[in-house]
């Protein structure tokens, strides 16, 4: 029987980031042995110039044409390179309404979002990234522009609020990622930060931090010592944890410099493993 290939959906604007959003999901599909179809979706006001209903048709259709060229010229190259599919669409429409339907309709395990330059996640107004942590249950991979995973390359993992059960699908992560894997956690109080080494006979180490308001600081600190390129986060809501909260994914997202894949629950990744 033929072992499940998990549907990563990878989402983008065609920004200058998007080449590196993509060779980070190819690492993470082949790690994972996943699928990937990459969706763009532009809106008609974007394009439209005109209110004549056959000027603004025509442009449509050739703004479509020439998307879809580019797209082409974009992935065509990076398929033969690492010799991995992508599958792209593109529609035109509302956003989130277009990608809410994509969603429901494919079902995709994982959806791939590029992390902005600018100020993230602005939760006014056509924001991707906060809808789809709204919308999508499943894992998220927020990617970032610097440090980003490369094809064939050993990850440099770090783990966030990941208890050792809930991460059981990290075992195809941890065969291509370098030892020992780094493991942070928050607690209410502490004597400053204590490394422990060889946890439960796990080839990983772990850093404790006291739970204050320079907490996100000292955690963006040691990821940038240990060159962490993937920090995995369980945002699993019952850990009760102010980094799982909302708006705390919302500040770990803008604040940190790594590209992330957020978590929710064994349920979610099982399909993973």
């Amino acid at each position: 029987m033929e072992k499940y290939k998990p549907k990563i959906l990878v989402l983008s604007d065609l920004n200058e980031s998007t080449s590196t959003i993509l060779k980070s999901t190819i690492s993470l599909a082949k790690m994972i042995n996943g699928s990937i179809d990459f969706l763009c979706v532009k809106k008609p006001s974007e394009i439209v110039k005109k209110e004549n209903q056959l000027s603004a048709i025509r442009n449509i259709n050739q703004e479509h044409f020439a998307i879809k060229k580019e797209i082409a010229n974009l992935i065509t190259p990076i398929n033969k390179d690492y010799n991995i599919k992508i599958n792209h669409n593109l529609s035109f429409g509302n956003v989130k309404d277009e990608i809410g339907n994509y969603i429901k309709e494919h079902k995709p395990d994982l959806i791939v979002i590029g992390k902005r330059k600018s100020k993230i996640l602005n939760l006014i107004g056509d924001n991707i990234t906060s809808f789809v942590l709204k919308n999508h249950k499943g894992i998220i991979m927020i990617s970032a522009n610097d440090n980003s995973l490369e094809p064939e390359k050993k990850l440099v993992l770090g783990l966030l609020n990941n208890m050792e059960d809930d991460f059981e699908f990290s075992k195809n992560l941890i065969e291509h990622t370098q030892k020992p894997v780094k493991s942070f956690k928050l607690v209410k109080a502490s004597k400053g930060l204590k490394e422990t080494s060889h946890v439960n006979n796990k080839d990983y180490v772990e850093y404790v931090f006291e739970d204050n308001d320079n907490s996100m600081d000292n955690l963006s600190n040691y990821l940038s010592k240990n060159n962490i390129n993937l920090l995995c986060v369980n945002r699993d809501k019952n850990l009760k944890n102010k980094f799982v909260m909302k708006d705390g994914i919302v500040n770990l997202i803008g604040k940190l410099n790594v590209s992330m894949l957020l978590t929710t629950s064994k349920n979610s990744v099982k399909k993973l493993i």
